[in-house]
């Protein structure tokens, strides 16, 4: 079939239609938004400092990541000629690397900026009506929610209707476009968020008994800075990237069945248009559940209406499956997918909720010290791990299972479809995640402010949902790596075995080699992000003490020097941003030129195993000991103030880098690493037999990531 069918033409235009669809309807969410009154006063103020400062920070960071972006945009282009791709290819593949990061970018300044114009109007509104404070906090983050799925729907499918057949090469671009783009968010903002946030939790609740977000500690305003710039630009641009990939490496997949059917690529385009209808449906939905269910509980609201769009999503693609397709094994992958997804909302609260017995046991653990509640942090991230790698395991079993016989094209093509059901509600993901931040941004504004403790209480109890909501969209954005990094992983077997299936021999040493490589590279990658967020919150934590001594502040006479602290963090951010992103793009390319396409393989299941295992590790621990310490903020074992406290304070700060900075960011490096393989594994073979020139640029790679791995471990101050 040279050409789609008739209906398949009018259900592409229909697809763009739907994604278009998606961005109005974010667009009139905002305007619902940005129509309530932001109040007055000493709140306006605090809030007006803040939105300064992440835009700030934002506008430098896009400026510090241009000219890196225009460089790979040409070697990107360089890649496909090489390849002896026809020029509109590889002009292609070029455009859509750079259209893919805008996208993402899009997607975080946008979308940051919301949760900002959010945040206050959701403190004004606090402790007047529970129903009003979610209906803000939570439609604020729904505006990035539908920036995600428009714009990866919008994007992807224009592309497809572009260069058909041809379009694997050039969406390899789109992804790698949006993943880079996420992975420099993710960094540069959690560097920043957690730094600032270690500072002043150590400073202030542990040394000088004061409350969060005191206006009297000088880090709080790059504090609540970082919640928008990493918990809301980051994480957005994060779902995004996985959003794309996943859809690209179905797609990819989908071309490669033989014999070729435009319906393997359509049906997972209309599974997403799908979503953006089922998630409009659940998403306005979240601030009309009655009380009488949610009992004042913002994240059974948000769980409710995730359920919804679930129904409407599988009911809808079984229908689909049924009379389009004509193959319900494809409606059976998808329905896994979704699933998935609903497991992960339920691991995820129970492991980190304060109101399940994990989380009650850690802070009980308090009363014998820091040390026995680091530990029992510890032993629940380990077991968590376990739990979230089985539901993994089982989604890509049972994938496999519907399309036996079929080859280990179609059977890798039902674990990219588990992959589009899981991300299916990306909407609804992203509007829980970024709900938390504006949550916590607005207890903050209000903290600083000043504020009535009514008002105090009522957002803390939206902020508790917040960090289950935060750690729910991480899992989720964590399985989403490990799915499109598996089915990227078949696309990469296929591209180095010339379209015949190949065996990767771990026996092989130099194919082993590859695998230990792999698997450590996560450490490496987590152990310079977390030395980032140490280093700096140790300069932080000096600053704030200095300040603290200043005649006046810790009296309330004197205003801190908060732009100070912002000038600590922003340039701490900034500094280790280029050199992570090196780290994810030239080691697979230096593993590949040393020790050849098949070690490169290896190197690939590495790094997905202990990427995953270790971001799910790092955020479930870090997400449980937070909220062991918002339980004792809440009055149990000990209460604000006492020793319990001062130790839950040490594990949410250890947590904090875990959670935050290097859990996260392992999501965006899985996929830059398999894109990277993916994009250069044609010309890694075809240079292989010039020994004297792969050797030199091999040399000249590991030179600048020993460069890297060494600047990492320097004192930037």
């Amino acid at each position: 079939m040279e050409v789609p069918t008739p209906f398949e033409q009018t259900a592409l235009n229909s697809i763009i239609l739907i994604a278009i669809g998606a961005l109005i309807y974010a667009a009139l969410l905002a305007k619902q938004v940005l129509r309530e009154p932001i109040g007055s006063g000493k709140m306006v103020e605090v809030w007006a400092g803040i939105k300064e400062g992440a835009n700030a920070y934002l506008k430098r960071q896009f400026k510090s990541i241009l000219l890196l972006i225009g460089i790979l945009a040409i070697i990107l282009y360089a890649s496909a000629a090489l390849a002896n791709a026809p020029f509109s290819i590889s002009l292609g593949r070029a455009v859509a690397f750079l259209m893919g990061a805008f996208f993402s970018a899009m997607v975080g300044y946008l979308g940051m900026n919301m949760a900002v114009q959010g945040s206050i109007r959701t403190s004004n509104v606090a402790g007047k009506s529970f129903r009003d404070a979610l209906r803000i906090s939570y439609r604020s983050g729904t505006v990035t929610g539908m920036l995600t799925d428009g714009l990866g729907l919008l994007g992807g499918t224009l592309i497809f209707i572009l260069f058909l057949k041809d379009s694997p090469e050039v969406l390899l671009g789109f992804g790698f476009g949006g993943t880079l783009l996420a992975l420099f968010m993710r960094v540069g903002g959690g560097i920043y968020t957690k730094a600032a946030d270690v500072g002043a939790d150590l400073v202030g609740k542990v040394e000088k008994g004061i409350p969060e977000d005191d206006p009297r500690n000088a880090a709080v305003v790059a504090d609540l800075v970082g919640d928008n710039v990493g918990d809301c630009a980051g994480m957005a641009a994060d779902i995004f990237e996985s959003y794309e990939v996943t859809m690209v490496s179905a797609m990819l997949l989908g071309l490669a069945i033989t014999p070729f059917d435009y319906k393997w690529i359509v049906f997972p385009l209309l599974v997403r248009a799908i979503g953006v209808i089922s998630t409009i449906v659940g998403t306005y939905c979240v601030s009309l559940w009655p009380e009488s269910w949610t009992k004042g509980n913002a994240f059974k609201a948000m769980d409710f209406s995730y359920d919804l769009s679930s129904a409407i999503s599988v009911a809808s693609t079984f229908f689909l499956a049924l009379y389009y397709a004509q193959d319900l094994r494809v409606f059976y992958a998808v329905a896994v997918g979704v699933l998935l997804a609903i497991s992960f909302n339920k691991l995820a609260d129970y492991f980190t909720s304060p109101h399940r017995k994990p989380v009650d046991e850690i802070a009980k653990s308090s009363n014998t010290g820091a040390a026995p509640l680091l530990l029992s942090g510890l032993a629940l991230g380990f077991e968590s791990t376990v739990w979230v790698l089985t539901v993994i395991a089982a989604t890509i079993v049972a994938s496999t299972i519907f399309f036996t016989g079929g080859g280990p094209i179609f059977a890798m093509y039902g674990v990219a479809l588990a992959g589009i059901g899981m991300l299916t509600h990306t909407g609804n993901n992203v509007s829980m995640d970024t709900y938390g931040p504006i949550a916590d941004n607005a207890g903050g504004i209000a903290e600083m402010a000043g504020a009535e403790e009514e008002k105090k209480r009522a957002l803390a109890a939206l902020d508790e949902a917040g960090n289950t909501t935060k750690a729910v969209t991480k899992a989720i954005a964590i399985a989403s790596a490990v799915l499109a990094a598996i089915s990227l992983f078949a696309s990469y077997a296929e591209s180095i075995g010339a379209g015949h299936t190949i065996t990767l021999d771990i026996a092989e040493p130099i194919v082993f080699v590859g695998l230990l490589v792999g698997g450590a590279l996560p450490f490496l990658f987590s152990s310079i992000s977390i030395r980032a967020v140490g280093r700096t919150a140790s300069k932080v934590i000096e600053e704030v003490r200095e300040q603290f001594k200043i005649p006046g502040v810790m009296e309330g006479k004197v205003k801190p020097n908060y732009a100070k602290v912002v000038s600590i963090v922003t340039s701490a951010a900034q500094r280790e941003l280029v050199g992570l992103a090196l780290l994810g793009i030239l080691t697979p390319i230096a593993v590949g030129l040393l020790l050849g396409e098949f070690a490169l393989g290896a190197f690939l299941a590495g790094v997905i195993l202990t990427g995953q295992l270790l971001a799910v590790f790092m955020a479930n621990t870090g997400a449980a000991w937070d909220n062991a310490k918002k339980k004792i903020e809440d009055g149990y074992y000990g209460g604000k103030g006492s020793e319990q406290h001062k130790s839950a304070v040490i594990g949410d700060t250890v947590g904090d880098p875990l959670k935050d900075t290097a859990g996260p960011a392992l999501n965006p490096m899985i996929k830059v690493i398999n894109l990277v393989s993916l994009i250069f594994a044609p010309i890694i073979i075809k240079f292989r037999e010039n020994i004297l020139l792969t050797s030199l640029a091999a040399l000249l790679l590991l030179i600048v990531l020993a460069i890297v791995i060494i600047r990492s471990k320097k004192e930037a101050f």
